[in-house]
């Protein structure tokens, strides 16, 4: 089933002993377009601080939802590493994440989840190991330059192979596999007209110049299905 990044926005979070905060972004690679994160926004419970939760650790999502159940206490996400000073996502920060909840890398395996086309939902009760454990291992530093923020590319323009055509205006994810098969974008050519478009279709992402280029022309791009959005309140 599809969803609309665009509504899960603002949804609240709810640990196995209470709340936790509210989707404020998703982290998603470009090259497989996958969601590799939800980015919590934890308000006064930990004031000044965002957290990363896997896809490994939520319930399946459903249209309408008023919110999403995390299967993690909060415990564990206090003490889970912290993106401040690790910013752009890194790799050695994936590394630690992965090992203080005890989940397969991602990155490992031949399935889009390591050795599954979707996140496992079963997470071991306590971290696993301990963050000093895993802070004394090395691991490269390196930023994972094709992890990116949704929120950041929303508005980004599209350039068609024969000149700009719009912009994106959503994405919409695959709530099994977590992934992104379509772009929505807002073309020019109609005021207010949203289509969809396979993310298959994805060139490049330029950061600097923030534009998506993709392998179609202006009329295939406008000649593509329309997008209509399923709204929170029209699914409530």
């Amino acid at each position: 089933m599809l969803q609309n990044i665009k509504t899960l926005y603002g949804i609240e979070l709810h640990a196995s002993d209470g709340q936790i905060g509210h989707v404020h972004d998703f982290y998603f690679n470009d090259q497989d377009w996958a969601v590799r994160y939800v980015v919590a926004d934890t308000g006064t419970w930990l004031t000044g601080r965002q957290v990363l939760l896997s896809p490994h650790s939520f319930d399946s999502l459903q249209q309408g939802e008023k919110l999403l159940q995390v299967n993690l206490t909060r415990k564990q996400i206090e003490e889970s590493p912290s993106i401040e000073s690790d910013k752009p996502v890194s790799r050695q920060f994936e590394d630690e994440y992965y090992q203080y909840y005890g989940l397969p890398c991602y990155w490992q395996g031949e399935g889009l989840w390591s050795a599954s086309p979707v996140p496992l939902l079963q997470l071991p009760a306590e971290p696993f190991p301990s963050k000093a454990a895993t802070a004394n291992r090395l691991r490269p530093n390196k930023a994972d330059e094709h992890l990116r923020s949704a929120l950041a590319v929303h508005g980004y323009r599209l350039e068609a192979s024969d000149g700009n055509i719009g912009h994106v205006s959503d994405f919409l994810m695959d709530t099994q596999s977590w992934t992104l098969p379509r772009l929505v974008i807002k073309t020019g050519w109609l005021p207010g007209k949203e289509v969809e478009i396979p993310t298959s279709k994805v060139d490049r992402i330029s950061y600097d110049e923030s534009t998506v280029f993709v392998n179609l022309t202006g009329t295939a791009v406008e000649r593509s299905p329309l997008h209509h959005l399923i709204s929170k309140e029209a699914v409530s």
